[in-house]
């Protein structure tokens, strides 16, 4: 008799928990795409068809608001999803895009503060060898532009990518196949392959980008008050991007090769 209690509140947690876990009706899964669209969430179409951008939302959700990183769609999911409040800019007032290292998530912005919401995987940390020099898997922090854009797929000896959009050197924002919910990149801004076209119909050359983690946050208020200074930003990112092809006819050629690495795409 001594058993019969715990074993009595074991079946009986089992309903819950079972319930916690069953796999949702299209119905409930049409709301929490409908309800993470509403949210900001790239969910591609609301029609209750748990696809790959649906997942894709449901990730960006799970980081933004620090919950377990599952993929999976649960009842408790659709309850957090039900209860939760949309994303916010760091820096809202002003037409940007905004790379949130900790959490691994790409903020589209507009000027009423208004966010499209993506997973990303960004730099790993790890060491690779380019060119037979070790470098670290590292993506930068601070404010950029995009100064170069590519369509479709281009590939380099670290990686492909797709639909292009160049910030800093050969990191990029880009579209890829392979975007795990970790950062796992040489360096570029992952996003998924779903969306990436049209990211890089909405990045023109300008759009001003924000990459920050927890320690490190550069504002771009001026640029956006300012257009003379973001002009005169780009104007200096694109001269220095593209440096060394004037730099092969006066300098040591050593010099030129560092400055062509540079813009090796980091993917």
């Amino acid at each position: 008799m001594k058993f019969l209690l715990p074993i009595c509140l074991f079946l009986i947690s089992i309903p819950s928990t079972v319930a916690a876990h069953a796999s949702l009706t299209r119905a409930q899964t049409r709301e929490a795409e409908q309800r993470l669209s509403e949210m900001g969430y790239w969910t591609g179409t609301v029609d209750g068809l748990f696809d790959t951008a649906t997942r894709s939302a449901l990730v960006a959700f799970q980081k933004w608001e620090g919950r377990a990183v599952t993929g999976e769609l649960t009842l408790d999911e659709l309850e957090a999803i039900r209860t939760s409040a949309a994303p916010k800019a760091r820096e809202p007032g002003y037409e940007h895009v905004e790379v949130d290292l900790d959490r691994q998530v790409l903020l589209l912005i507009n000027d009423e503060g208004g966010v499209r919401v993506l997973s990303v995987s960004t730099g790993s940390g790890k060491e690779f060898v380019e060119e037979g020099q070790t470098s670290i898997s590292y993506t930068p922090r601070g404010r950029f532009l995009v100064y170069e854009k590519e369509s479709g797929w281009k590939n380099g000896p670290l990686g492909s990518t797709y639909y292009a959009n160049f910030i800093s050197g050969g990191v990029a924002i880009h579209g890829s196949r392979n975007v795990p919910n970790e950062p796992a990149s040489h360096g570029c801004i992952r996003i998924p392959m779903f969306a990436a076209r049209e990211v890089g119909k909405l990045l023109r050359v300008g759009t001003i980008v924000l990459v920050y983690d927890k320690v490190s946050f550069v504002s771009a208020k001026d640029w956006a008050e300012n257009p003379k200074l973001k002009q005169a930003a780009l104007l200096s990112t694109t001269a220095n991007a593209y440096e060394y092809e004037d730099e092969t006819k006066t300098r040591p050629s050593y010099v030129a090769n560092k400055k062509a690495r540079s813009k090796m795409i980091r993917a």
